[in-house]
């Protein structure tokens, strides 16, 4: 059967901005090397770096939030497979999807566990400890969870949220599996982006057993990318500015740390110091560029989930990375990182300016990253789609397996469905 996947995505792609931008862009280029039809909507406005997905043969299309038009475009539609871009799209649409094409196939693709990232927030900005209580009490989780349950299949990235959903919150196995993000076969975590693709070849033996002799002094300064948008991201930035970079700066006067990531807001230009050595450069124009001259990466994240595609771009350029036990979960297994986890600011410099003094433990760290990278991120096969063909030709007799799931779908436990309605007759009142 020639399948028909629909992705409905919170925004349009931008993999040269995020993490999540890469991982839709992955799932894309999946489906469509499975030669199946791929058509995505989503009812943000396209920014100046969406990516052009019409150049990959994707249908685009433009839908409207709590409107029912919705209904008639997916019933023309009529896809297989519906892929929700979190658990907030599914809020928005899978009613809709329920309602109109039964038989699809629904897949929500979780990015990371938004409850578990915003507990720990709220502990960080308490100044204590996180705990499974936090979570537990965490009005996101009832949501995201409601959302899981209600799906046929939710795409999971990191391994400890997996061990989270099945052993806090009970999550049946069959409902959830592992997809972590991954490297394509030139050595690069998005060969597709915007930047210019010529450099693919030299990533690709930047990633093999090469000498690593002169570039230890080729490179210089320590770098963070990170898009501000995004909380953690603006709170490691803080926190390297008031606790991190004072410390290292004092050890290596003469050394800059560059900081990058999309949309920078006024409270993160506004930490912009050349004389401290701290320079706010907005927006990488080519991350190549920018990794190729940084000796070592800093990413000292507080709180967050999921797993930090930043700091798989660091191993894949062979820079080392000093970041966090939150920066570094569930992306090295058993393996040594390339470069150092530590989690006090007093620690965390010391680490940093070794590896960026010491030849000898620089590449160490580098050639821990290669073996990330070949044990752990090289992507093998397409087999996570051919799970998906499994699951839709059992569908009926998973989703009879999965009480909770058709119980949250009755519709008097559907809150979000009448909400939606509420709104779309508000707005015809007008």
């Amino acid at each position: 059967m020639k399948h028909h996947v629909l992705l409905i995505g919170l925004v349009w792609p931008e993999p040269d901005s995020s993490a999540a931008g890469v991982r839709m862009l992955q799932i894309i280029r999946s489906f469509l090397e499975q030669k199946y039809t791929v058509s995505f909507a989503c009812s943000a406005a396209r920014g100046e770096y969406s990516y052009p997905l019409e150049n990959l043969a994707v249908g685009c299309h433009s839908i409207i939030l709590n409107d029912s038009s919705f209904d008639d475009f997916i019933t023309e539609l009529n896809p297989t497979m519906v892929v929700f871009d979190r658990y907030i799209t599914e809020e928005q649409y899978g009613w809709r999807v329920t309602e109109n094409c039964p038989n699809a196939l629904r897949i929500l693709d979780s990015e990371d566990l938004h409850c578990l990232r915003k507990a720990r927030q709220k502990a960080h900005k308490e100044n204590r400890e996180f705990t499974i209580t936090d979570l537990l009490i965490e009005e996101t989780a009832k949501r995201e969870i409601a959302c899981i349950l209600r799906c046929d299949i939710t795409w999971i990235i990191s391994e400890f949220e997996m061990e989270v959903l099945k052993n806090v919150f009970n999550v049946d196995e069959s409902l959830i599996s592992y997809l972590p993000m991954w490297v394509d076969s030139v050595g690069m975590l998005h060969a597709t982006s915007l930047q210019n693709q010529t450099n693919a070849t030299s990533l690709q033996n930047q990633t093999n057993a090469s000498s690593l002799q002169n570039q230890f002094h080729q490179k210089s300064h320590f770098s963070f990318v990170g898009n501000f948008l995004h909380d953690p991201n603006w709170d490691a930035v803080y926190f390297l500015k008031k606790e991190i970079w004072p410390l290292i700066r004092k050890q290596l006067p003469q050394v800059e740390l560059h900081i990058y990531g999309a949309y920078p807001s006024q409270k993160v230009l506004g930490l912009h110091n050349v004389k401290e050595g701290f320079i706010i450069r907005g927006r990488a124009n080519n991350l190549d560029e920018v990794y190729e001259s940084t000796r070592v990466f800093l990413a000292p994240l507080r709180f967050g989930a999921g797993v930090k595609g930043k700091l798989i771009e660091a191993m894949l350029r062979r820079v080392p990375s000093v970041t966090t036990p939150i920066g570094a979960e569930s992306m090295h297994g058993n393996l040594s990182w390339n470069g150092s986890i530590e989690e006090k600011p007093e620690a965390f410099a010391s680490a940093a300016i070794t590896l960026y003094t010491n030849e000898s433990k620089w590449e160490n760290a580098v050639e821990n990253g290669i073996q990330l990278i070949q044990s752990m991120y090289i992507k093998k096969d397409n087999s996570f789609i051919f799970k998906l063909e499994e699951l839709y030709d059992t569908l009926e007799i998973h989703r009879t397996q999965n009480f909770m799931g058709s119980l949250l779908q009755h519709q008097s436990l559907q809150a979000t469905k009448f909400m939606s309605k509420w709104i779309e007759l508000k707005k015809s009142l007008k």
